[in-house]
């Protein structure tokens, strides 16, 4: 006999405050009688109007697992009680309760593409919706930069997906003339391995491509890219532990951005057969997914909440800052920091415009908070970095304040 499962149950009176948004989270809910309102101050059209909660639905996941402040307001809207779950005590859960936690995944793994969806809407003004067709232009993308491991991979892939498809016999071309250059890695990977070596710079994946299987990084990193308005948007830089590629195995959807290695990289592969047997077996795995995923999506709001900061000088000091909470650094400490990207990166990350962007970009480099070092950016006291961020947040409160007033 394992160790019993002992969850918390509480109750809550018709129009109590269970959580708060901004405020830290301990657990999460599942909802055994009553029901729930959710409330968020960022409506977005891609998100379920119905953001009422009923019995065995649940709520506060994605701060709880993430370990972040709570993204939303719960309120009862009627007598309630509730489990209570924390972080702790999830992989028991999965163990006990297999079908709850493949609730909480899929779920989870649905949010992801949704906030995906509205990110790239706002932020990069754009809805393509990435097939098996978009993989040639992403290969025509890196063979004009010249890179052209991902050029090799994404026409190579291209031409197994769609082999009677109409740019099939340009891609081959482009294939012979560009291979003496390329260096490709598992292009037909061994389905029977679950542990896959990629040189630094090779491709895992590229968007628009069918995915049967998610990734754990057990060595190196892993960039996350999205070719945006004709630019390579970097979108996570992922290290050793991170799970990713879980949304083209659970969803059985294209990947929506290519997966490139940072430097040399071995992952473990984990196929749907096998997914399955780890939620059984393998609990302590699955808990990290849900927390990858719960990071993923806390983080994916906090960039949506960027997009709706008007100066643009104060978006690129946001992003920094946020950056700065994915690692988990302290933002008082007076301790320096090199980002893992550069200031081109930093202008693509949150989708200005060309010129909008260079001017942005000049004004914020010609503070003290940051300089360039090897073409990343480095800041020597990150807690400027913050004080800056919250110094253009207080500028554009104060902007919306005598707007208020004026009209």
């Amino acid at each position: 006999m394992g160790n019993p499962l002992q969850l918390g149950l509480v109750s809550y009176n018709k129009g109590a405050y269970i959580t708060i948004e901004g405020k830290n989270a301990d657990q999460f809910y599942i909802i055994r009688s009553g029901s729930v309102r959710i409330e968020k101050d960022l409506e977005l059209p891609e998100e379920d109007d119905d953001t009422v909660l009923r019995p065995g639905d649940f709520f506060g996941v994605v701060s709880t697992m993430s370990n972040h402040a709570h993204i939303d307001t719960a309120v009862a809207l009627e007598d309630v009680t509730l489990i209570t779950v924390r972080p702790d005590q999830y992989s028991l859960l999965i163990e006990r309760n297999t079908p709850v936690a493949m609730k909480i995944i899929n779920g989870f793994s649905r949010q992801v593409r949704l906030l995906d969806q509205a990110l790239t809407r706002l932020t990069f003004k754009s809805s393509v919706e990435a097939d098996e067709r978009h993989l040639f232009q992403v290969g025509e993308y890196y063979a004009r930069q010249n890179q052209f491991n991902q050029a090799f991979y994404a026409y190579y892939k291209y031409c197994v997906s769609n082999p009677s498809g109409s740019n099939v016999e340009v891609a081959k071309q482009r294939m012979a003339k560009i291979r003496p250059y390329a260096k490709t890695a598992n292009l037909k990977p061994n389905t029977e391995s679950f542990i896959r070596q990629y040189p630094k710079d090779t491709m895992l994946f590229a968007e628009g491509e069918s995915g049967p299987e998610l990734y754990i990084i057990q060595k190196g990193s892993i960039r996350i890219t999205k070719i945006v308005n004709d630019n390579e948007v970097l979108l996570a830089l992922l290290k050793s532990g991170d799970i990713f590629g879980e949304m083209a195995l659970l969803e059985n959807k294209p990947r929506s951005a290519s997966a490139i290695a940072n430097e040399d990289s071995v992952l473990m592969a984990v196929n749907r057969a096998n997914f399955k047997g780890m939620v059984v077996e393998q609990p302590k795995v699955i808990s990290r997914l849900t927390s990858s995923l719960a990071e993923r999506i806390w983080n994916l709001n906090r960039q949506l909440r960027n997009t709706m900061i008007e100066d643009p000088v104060g978006r690129l000091y946001d992003s920094l800052v946020l950056e700065l909470e994915k690692e988990r650094m302290d933002l008082t400490a007076r301790i320096s920091h090199t980002f893992g990207f550069g200031p081109d990166d930093l202008v693509n990350m949150v989708g200005l415009a060309k010129d909008t962007g260079r001017a942005a970009l000049s004004t914020l480099l010609e503070g003290k908070d940051l300089t360039v070092v090897d073409n990343k950016l480095y800041s020597a006291d990150i807690s400027q970095i913050k004080k800056s961020a919250e110094y253009y947040k207080k500028m554009e409160i104060r902007r919306e304040s005598r707007r208020e007033r004026s009209r």
